[in-house]
């Protein structure tokens, strides 16, 4: 496709932060015409009126999910909830438009797998071997091929951009790795919950879903590939008072003694223009990475052992979800991968 050519995009289901955030990114895209704009409890609503943060940039009414209007699209994004996108995807890659998922329902291969941690059976198993993981850094080759991209999650963008070298490398014990992950609020969604409101999260801190948290599976599946044998990791999210960011601090054990680690990670993302690898020695913050589509990545061997620590960081809403789904978009079609993701992060 050319360069220079407009895609016809819909978005279904824009009325949480993913899809806000999507809707913001898309609307400031030089390659995107914004087709359609889907909700169900929004239908007639202008977008404007629910996100006055877009007046004068998106001059839409949120719509039915009607599939002969989607089925205009090129492309369209699901921003639903797990268990939606599945419904529709047979009939939209049927009529030809590609498809990126935000939510969960093509990450994990394995259907059993996929029940057992979302609690549905799924409703086409049979795309999910040909869904590919949109981590760029990992498949960027069969993601420009793809109908049917899966974006990844936040924490398993940051845990495994965190790893992957190390992992790659074969130079740490991936029978002992630790994921020790801080979240902020915005992504347990826009839907109104008591333990989201602010006197509930503000001046405390909290770890949660310590038993199992449905992004472990999808992680140990990345990281297991790389290695190209299974991975064991410990992985702990926790909710931390403030908006956006994941700070994931991942704890590995050296096998060679962490030489060369720093140069390794510089070698890996050197081409990668949305990774960066600080200089040695460096504390990324949160800040740093809000509302950009960049993860800030350095590594640390802790004095007197073996142990090397990683501390990677992400705006949840823009390289964990939206800022990805739309680099995604731009290798599919053959854009210049960084189009409408130029931004620096915002401070303070």
């Amino acid at each position: 496709m050319s360069g220079n050519q407009l895609i016809k995009v819909g978005v279904v289901g824009a009325t949480g932060y993913t899809g806000v955030e999507l809707l913001r990114l898309l609307a400031l895209h030089p390659q995107v015409h914004l087709q359609t704009v889907t909700s169900r409890g929004e239908a007639g609503t202008r977008v404007v009126d629910l996100f006055p943060n877009l007046r004068g940039y998106v001059d839409l009414n949120f719509s039915e999910p009607e599939m002969d209007r989607l089925g205009e699209c090129d492309l369209v994004f699901s921003a639903t909830p797990n268990g939606v996108a599945m419904g529709m995807a047979p009939e939209l890659l049927a009529q030809g438009v590609r498809l990126i998922d935000l939510a969960a329902d093509f990450r994990l291969h394995d259907a059993a797998l996929w029940r057992q941690w979302y609690g549905l059976e799924h409703a086409c198993p049979e795309l999910l071997q040909e869904a590919v993981y949109g981590l760029p850094e990992v498949n960027r080759a069969a993601i420009a091929q793809a109908r049917l991209v899966a974006n990844p999650g936040c924490y398993p963008t940051a845990v495994q951009l965190g790893l992957l070298p190390l992992v790659e490398a074969g130079c740490i014990d991936t029978e002992s790795l630790i994921a020790d992950c801080k979240s902020g609020v915005s992504g347990a969604g826009r839907g109104a919950r008591v333990g989201n409101l602010m006197a509930e999260v503000a001046e405390s801190f909290k770890a949660y879903a310590v038993p199992g948290h449905r992004h472990l599976p999808e992680i140990r599946q990345g990281l297991s590939r790389a290695a190209d044998k299974p991975v064991h990791l410990t992985f702990v999210p926790h909710l931390t008072p403030m908006i956006r960011g994941i700070h994931a601090t991942l704890y590995a054990r050296s096998l060679d003694g962490g030489v060369g680690v720093q140069e390794l990670f510089e070698a890996r993302y050197r081409d990668e223009p949305f990774v960066d690898v600080l200089p040695a020695g460096s504390h990324p913050e949160t800040r740093s990475v809000r509302g950009a589509n960049d993860c800030r990545i350095a590594v640390h061997a802790a004095p007197g052992g073996d142990t090397l620590v990683v501390l990677a960081v992400i705006d949840n809403l823009v390289k964990g979800a939206a800022g990805q789904a739309v680099q995604n978009m731009n290798i599919m079609f053959g854009f210049d991968e960084r189009s409408g993701l130029r931004m620096p992060g915002m401070i303070p």
